[in-house]
């Protein structure tokens, strides 16, 4: 029986590493290099938002984390794309933007490489700049000066967003004449919330956020790493929705809205914008986001109708196609990696 075990550990073993390297082969074959990248020098006028008067609309607090370390020392911080875009959609639909930490001060960024124009828009832009350099601690914030808080994602948000008694007060505020929202791993701010009488915030609520398969699937040890699971926390207190892994999922109830991941910031600041009562601004979309488009179309449908989806698209993003083929290569889904393999290269 021993022999067996060996035998098989060993084909696993070379299982594995042909996976692996077949992934990088059909990586490698896309030639993403001479990929067209987001130009660095963006601002804000080239985002090409119909932008309605700046404040006109009021005023929306987004809060990011301060904590620098997660649960094993590793790096924590936000988010910088799940601010960014938020930020824009807020700007460009006539709110104001005030930034808000737990500690105050500059908080720890968190740069993924995979930026789009509007995440370079608000590095170069100076007063988005200031307002993130001196983010106002969450103490000093009046929550009466705000139609809508927003909790920007980042691992960081697992640390110092649960339990966090000036959040909590600033939700009770917010919550029963505005807005609350929050991506990702942002949620992570709604747990434990006692809105009065008992009640906690989170009671019948639907939500979602930064998923289990998704956790596993980028760390082998999620729980030492962050604490806890977000998804499973919040299970405990609301009726959670988990969409496909890494595609753009949101879940609107009433006047809470919550987005599952990095790619769902836009849908989520905008469904921010509804629940507030306005249409959301026109705006180009992203190749990143026609990508997702596709990638939900071929996960839904087949891959005959993404590639016919694909032909009607100004453009996609290769890159996210090919990580996605990847992903699939890595979970063993090698038809799903062919095929989404074709679906980049078309």
């Amino acid at each position: 029986m021993l022999k067996w075990i060996k035998r098989i550990a060993l084909i696993g073993t070379a299982l594995t590493i042909l996976v692996v390297g077949a992934a990088a082969a059909l990586w490698y074959s896309l030639d993403l290099a001479i990929e067209p990248r987001a130009d660095p020098a963006s601002t804000s006028a080239d985002l090409g938002f119909a932008s309605v008067q700046q404040g006109s609309r009021g005023r929306i607090l987004a809060v990011v984390s301060s904590a620098d370390q997660l649960a094993d020392g590793s790096k924590g911080g936000y988010e910088l794309t799940e601010l960014a875009r938020a930020y824009w959609v807020f700007v460009h639909n006539g709110y104001a933007v005030d930034i808000a930490s737990p500690q105050g001060g500059e908080p720890p960024m968190i740069l993924d490489d995979g930026l789009v124009e509007a995440d370079y828009a608000f590095v170069n832009d100076a007063q988005a700049q200031q307002r993130l350099k001196n983010s106002l601690a969450l103490s000093d914030v009046d929550p009466s000066l705000y139609e809508a808080v927003y909790f920007v994602g980042g691992k960081g948000s697992m640390i110092d967003f649960p339990g966090n008694p000036e959040i909590a007060r600033i939700v009770r505020d917010v919550a029963p004449r505005g807005v609350v929202g929050a991506v990702c791993h942002g949620p992570a701010a709604l747990l434990g919330i006692d809105i009065g009488n008992g009640q906690q915030l989170l009671s019948g609520r639907k939500l979602t956020s930064f998923s289990n398969a998704e956790e596993h699937f980028l760390s082998a040890a999620p729980v030492q790493r962050l604490g806890f699971l977000l998804e499973d926390a919040l299970t405990d207190q609301a009726s959670f929705s988990e969409g496909p892994m890494y595609l753009d999922h949101v879940v609107v109830d009433d006047r809470l809205v919550t987005g599952q991941n990095p790619w769902s910031a836009w849908s989520t600041a905008e469904s921010v914008i509804t629940a507030l009562g306005h249409t959301p601004a026109d705006r180009p979309r992203t190749a990143e986001e026609y990508s997702v488009d596709l990638l939900v179309i071929y996960r839904a449908d087949s891959l005959a109708a993404a590639f016919q989806a694909k032909q009607a698209m100004p453009r996609t993003d290769k890159r996210l196609l090919a990580m996605h083929a990847v992903i699939a290569a890595m979970q063993w889904n090698l038809w799903d990696a062919w095929s989404l393999h074709r679906l980049a290269r078309a």
